[in-house]
């Protein structure tokens, strides 16, 4: 018997309207959600996947965007309620996590007041019984010490706390729809697998629906029942997670799917990728929105939408004229996904940055005249080197010093101690022009460029503050930029808000391309961005290596993608480099504890391929008090009292070109461990 059905979406149109035009954002979706299952949503950015669920909350703007069809929940229609209806109904029924909580979250008031207002708000509740509410809600989503850190304010707490508490603000009146937008997109991998564990489990307890949205397909195949796809602000698959992975029955799925990086994988010169980018319908559709795009299109395509029909599986159905020639047959995208290896750079390629002893320490103040009242260690003794048409990979959890390094070797960030050294030469001693050959890609584009200014003119500024070039020739090589990296010329006239948010990406490696570095430091230049357009900027800024030389220092969270694109790998934790070694060394057999936990958490995005991984327990401690000995013995499963929290490993080289930090492969002449407790310990 199933379960009945807790929402029920029919024919929901969304039209948004702008100074310019008017843009069908949702275009006939019918999706129902029922109690107890999960319901993940995926699809590329502008597919209408938020739109829809905002519009079940009743939280787009009554002034730009018209609403027709029907939402029903708890066999309630929700189209046409009062605003003073829908806000019972939302935060206590229905309840929205959302993609950043450090925007979400009020950041005057401490955690627990936000949790204490919505059970005063919906249930009555008194602020003591409240404030106990808080504690027992945050204890039960992992907060440790909640007794404490329930008067914490939402800058006190580390990025996957802020979602801890988020989920427990969500959880404070037991609704029975959760919607979850993005929650995990911008944490680490650790971070994630808890937060997926821990959604999962307390949807168990108490029976709630969960609607998750995302682009991670990875996290989908741990996580999800059922799975929609969307795209153009249509459902165009819908079926069990499992039947969704292992038969396929469209193409647009076929090709995200095809996007992911996986670990599981051999690695191919360059990631498969969905040629295009997705449309903007501005009128109903006459064909398939995916036509342009498909490689098995067919005349029947382009003169009907095809609707949502049953396939040959159970309770699966697909949009698409061509889903029963997918039972028996494979989609030929591109011979891009052939199983070989791409050559890696030897270690004897030039150096050209290399860092000796790097220290970045920042002092916290009280006050702003006030002493220093402890010191944010966030690089703590980092050496490495960067070679010319080479990629170092440097992963790690927030905090553990990836960006502040990033920013140390482009001059943004000021060094405490140590070295950079440019072709020999201390990047302190030299002057602006010779520092133009290190550019960095931020991870957000937008906020990295002025609104104000044309595309043109933000590619061209570099040009012109090193006078590289004369005007005539900048607007000429403006122009090559933008076709290098796929753009049209005309591209040079927009400002950054016409551009989709893969394509704003592609601007800003025209921009770093434009002063002509020798090494570009990425990052996590492509952490926010859809599967298929991630392997678009992967697949660039291989592209673009292979023609100019350019080395990079590739900073991310996503270990697949790193995998793809290095050819070494350092991994940090708290300040710290504890491994570093050749790609193909360090994936294979990784030798310190904190490596291997990392390439655990990494979901495999297909259903049922392993057992629930066991995450990474705690947080990273904090910077400003590191702990004595090895800095990761907190969270280390074989740590060893009385060595590892006492005395601090060296980053010893354990075979040519492999470093690691850690006592535990301190071996003996014979390759053994060199004391019985270590012997122990393994």
């Amino acid at each position: 018997m199933k379960a009945t059905a807790v929402l029920e979406i029919d024919d929901l149109q969304v039209r948004f309207a702008t100074p310019n035009q008017s843009v069908l954002a949702v275009n006939g979706v019918d999706l129902d959600v029922r109690s107890g299952e999960i319901v993940a949503i995926v699809g590329e950015s502008g597919s209408g996947k938020s739109v829809s669920m905002l519009s079940v909350m009743g939280l787009l703007p009554a002034s730009s965007a018209t609403v027709t069809g029907s939402i029903r929940f708890d066999g309630r229609q929700l189209l046409g309620l009062s605003r003073r209806a829908m806000n019972r109904i939302r935060g206590d029924e229905i309840a929205m996590i959302f993609q950043d909580p450090m925007s979400s979250l009020n950041p005057v008031h401490s955690i627990g007041r936000q949790i204490v207002e919505t059970l005063r708000l919906h249930r009555g509740t008194s602020r003591a019984e409240g404030r106990k509410r808080a504690v027992e809600l945050l204890d039960r989503v992992g907060i440790p010490d909640a007794g404490r850190r329930v008067d914490d304010y939402p800058h006190e707490l580390s990025g996957g706390m802020r979602q801890r508490a988020m989920i427990a603000m969500a959880l404070a009146c037991d609704p029975k729809l959760l919607i979850a937008d993005e929650p995990t997109t911008a944490l680490d991998v650790t971070v994630q697998s808890q937060i997926v564990s821990l959604v999962r489990s307390l949807q168990d307890d108490v029976g709630m629906a969960v609607i998750w949205i995302t682009h991670d397909l990875g996290v989908v195949a741990e996580l999800a029942d059922r799975v929609a796809v969307m795209y153009a602000g249509r459902v165009m698959e819908e079926g069990p997670a499992e039947e969704i992975y292992r038969h396929t029955r469209h193409p647009y799925t076929s090709g995200l799917l095809r996007s992911i990086p996986r670990l599981d994988r051999p690695i191919t010169p360059r990631l498969p990728e969905i040629p295009g980018s997705p449309m903007t319908v501005l009128s109903p559709l006459a064909g398939c929105a995916f036509d342009d795009r498909c490689p098995i299109s067919v005349e029947g395509c382009r003169v009907q939408v095809p609707p949502l029909l049953p396939t040959d599986r159970a309770s699966h159905v697909s949009a698409c004229t061509c889903s029963s020639w997918l039972i028996d047959n494979r989609i030929d995208w591109a011979p891009d996904d052939l199983p070989h290896s791409s050559p890696q750079v030897g270690s004897n390629a030039a150096v050209v940055i290399s860092v000796q002893d790097l220290r970045v320490h920042f002092p916290l103040r009280r006050g702003l005249m006030g002493r220093p009242s402890a010191v944010v260690r966030a690089v703590d003794g980092v050496d490495l080197e960067v070679r010319r048409g080479a990629t170092l990979g440097v992963v790690g959890e927030s905090g553990c010093g990836k960006t502040t390094l990033g920013r140390s070797l482009v001059g943004l960030v000021e060094p405490t101690g140590g070295s950079i050294d440019l072709d020999g030469r201390s990047i302190a001693d030299l002057g602006t022009g010779e520092r133009r050959r290190v550019q960095m890609i931020f991870q957000d584009p937008f906020s990295s460029m002025n609104p104000g200014m044309r595309v043109g003119d933000i590619i061209s500024e570099p040009i012109r503050i090193h006078r590289l070039y004369d005007d005539e020739e900048t607007v000429v090589r403006v122009r090559d930029l933008l076709e290098q990296v796929g753009l049209s010329g005309d591209a040079a006239q927009r400002h950054p808000h016409e551009f989709s948010g893969g394509q704003r990406q592609r601007i800003a490696v025209a921009r770093a391309l434009a002063a002509d570095p020798e090494v570009i430091i990425c990052d996590e230049a492509v952490s926010s961005l859809d599967v298929s357009v991630q392997a678009q900027i992967v697949n660039l800024l291989r592209s673009i290596q292979e023609q100019k030389g350019v080395g990079y220092l590739f900073i991310a969270h996503d270990l697949a993608v790193v995998r793809h694109i290095s050819d070494e790998v350092a991994v940090m934790y708290l300040g710290k480099i504890v491994e570093r070694a050749p790609r193909s060394e360090l994936y294979d057999s990784p030798l310190h504890p904190y490596t291997k936990a990392l390439l655990m958490a990494v979901p495999t995005p297909e259903p049922g391929r392993r057992d629930e991984p066991t995450p990474l327990t705690g947080d990273v401690p904090s910077p400003t008090n590191p702990p004595p000995g090895c800095r990761f013995h907190t969270r280390c499963p074989l740590a060893v009292p009385g060595l590892c929290d006492v005395e601090e490993p060296e980053l010893l080289e354990a075979g040519e070109g492999r470093w690691v930090s850690c006592h535990l492969v301190e071996l003996d002449a014979d390759g053994m461990p060199s004391s019985p407790e270590l012997s122990k310990a393994r």
